[in-house]
């Protein structure tokens, strides 16, 4: 078995090598693709390789958890590089301002700060993650640290609780559950008129609401939306193989025997 230090030198060269193969490419003589890409070019590739590396962790499948990690590694570097190439910083800069951050955010670890909980261990990093946007004199918008790239229900769950915290809020989930039915309602009007722009925007307001009441289930919106697509997966898989045995695809079925063999998958996942 290789000692730390041994296990450390090789991921040092490794990183060195890996930099140096991102500097190759983006040389004058090296690819033109790679030469030509920008930030946000490699940006939307980046969000990409983030989603694939959580595919896999569900999957736990070391082999592929490795190789998707591998992925959004290099992205990470290439934008690191690019970032070098204009003078403003480099991945030495990325790696000593990340390092300064976890510290000084464990002071339970680096410092001589007590926590009994990881409760407080959380609270601890909230407050400090808020002393820095203080000193830093950023935005004092609330939504402000919210990442307008992230998944949608994702961004209006965290949206939604930033704004609780500021005392924006129903009292309770029957308050939610109200708004829903108001939501529907007025979705269903916009249905009977035909307003194709007021039947997104009712559709977003219903989402909205949707995602409101999630948060006072305590239900991640995120996830649930996730497990329901993976469910109905599941279950058309059933369908086809269903199908299948009898010689038969989807397309050849009819509606109620689809919809009787969809009860069927439905009782077999109970």
């Amino acid at each position: 078995m290789a000692s730390p230090l041994g296990i450390m030198n090789q991921t040092q060269t490794q990183l060195l090598e890996l930099m140096a193969l991102i500097q190759r490419l983006r040389a004058p003589d090296g690819c033109p693709w790679d030469r030509k890409q920008t930030r946000r070019d490699i940006g939307k590739y980046l969000l990409d390789e983030s989603y694939e590396v959580l595919d896999a962790l569900t999957e736990n499948d070391p082999e592929h958890i490795q190789e998707e990690l591998g992925d959004l590694l290099f992205q990470i570097l290439f934008i690191a590089e690019i970032s070098a190439e204009a003078g403003e910083f480099s991945l030495s800069d990325v790696m000593k301002g990340i390092r300064e951050k976890m510290i000084r955010r464990h002071p339970h670890v680096f410092g001589d700060v007590k926590v009994e909980s990881v409760q407080e261990v959380r609270d601890n990093w909230q407050e400090i993650k808020k002393r820095e946007r203080n000193g830093a004199q950023r935005n004092q918008d609330p939504f402000s640290h919210i990442p307008r790239s992230l998944p949608a229900l994702q961004r209006a769950q965290k949206i939604t609780a930033a704004a609780s915290r500021r005392g924006f809020d129903w009292p309770d989930a029957n308050g939610a559950l109200d708004k829903l039915k108001e939501e529907l309602k007025e979705l269903e009007e916009a249905r009977i008129e035909g307003d194709a722009v007021k039947v997104q925007e009712e559709m977003g307001d219903l989402f909205f609401t949707l995602v409101n009441l999630s948060r006072f289930l305590n239900v991640d919106a995120e996830k649930a939306a996730a497990g329901a697509v993976d469910k109905f997966l599941r279950r058309w898989s059933f369908i086809t193989q269903t199908l299948a045995a009898r010689g038969r695809s989807p397309e050849e079925a009819t509606p109620a025997e689809l919809d009787l063999i969809w009860n069927e998958a439905k009782e077999k996942g109970r």
